[in-house]
């Protein structure tokens, strides 16, 4: 490089601080970058940056899994080093084989289960019915009740039981 090329760099570093430098792109066509660590113009020290440029993306658009987890962990900074398209098959296959084996888990337990109900030695799960307040398709739904109803000129202290405790049938 000539000297004032070599000047030029220098200056627009300065002024400016790295470029950026593409260290990969994912199966998506994401790309990811960093820029290295280095000094401000007013001598601070600018650690290293670490980002994404989205393909065809605005920022409300982004979804979980729109990027590989490994390159997530580079981002982060949970890792050092950015992962290799190798790593990021390995694991991804280690991923799906693992969702095959949940599901045949789950599909063997379930028939465990009705073999078990079937013979009696496990009893079906009961089924709850709400009653009341708690069933109302919508709070405030006016339903009878069977609590005692008075205002604070009519009420006697002791004077309700409940129904079926046996002595007194006052409300």
């Amino acid at each position: 490089m000539s000297r004032a090329w070599q000047a030029l760099r220098a200056l627009r570093q300065r002024l400016m601080g790295p470029p950026k430098e593409l260290v990969g792109t994912d199966q998506f066509g994401n790309k990811y970058y960093r820029v290295p660590k280095h000094e401000s113009r007013a001598g601070q020290i600018i650690p290293e940056r670490r980002f994404v440029e989205a393909v065809n993306r605005e920022a409300y658009q982004y979804q979980i899994g729109d990027f590989p987890a490994e390159w997530e962990a580079w981002i982060r900074k949970k890792r050092e080093d950015p992962p290799t398209t190798e790593e990021i098959l390995r694991n991804e296959n280690y991923r799906e084989e693992m969702k095959q084996k949940v599901k045949d888990v789950s599909e063997k337990d379930k028939v465990l289960q009705v073999k078990e109900y079937e013979e009696g030695l496990v009893a079906e799960p009961s089924h709850t019915q709400v009653k009341g307040h708690a069933s109302a398709p919508y709070y405030g739904k006016k339903e009878p009740s069977q609590d005692p109803t008075s205002t604070a000129n009519t009420f006697q202290p002791g004077t309700w039981m409940p129904r079926g405790s046996g002595s007194s049938q006052n409300k």
